[in-house]
């Protein structure tokens, strides 16, 4: 876990969120819903996604350096998303 943080980084984790920033906007706009939620949940998701693969002992995630991590955060955005608009947007 060390490993990954410092692979990470300050400069590694703005890049995050500036990913979940954009994967909640884009949400927002294509379901029509709440931009905060959906920036704040894509955020989450960004975040938690490589952490999350990390403490699950997936090592290749830090050994390939910042591309990877950046790939795992947008894929785990996307999911977080996906789950919330199902959960939120029940009509």
């Amino acid at each position: 876990m060390e490993t990954f943080l410092q692979v990470l980084g300050i400069i590694g984790l703005a890049i995050l969120v500036v990913i979940g920033t954009l994967a909640g906007l884009i949400a927002s706009v294509i379901t029509g819903g709440n931009r905060g939620t959906y920036v704040v949940i894509g955020v989450v998701g960004a975040l938690a996604a490589p952490f999350l693969m990390a403490l699950l002992g997936v090592t290749a995630l830090a050994a390939a350096g910042l591309i990877a991590i950046i790939v795992a955060s947008i894929i785990g955005a996307i999911i977080v998303l996906m789950i919330a608009h199902l959960i939120l947007d029940r009509d």
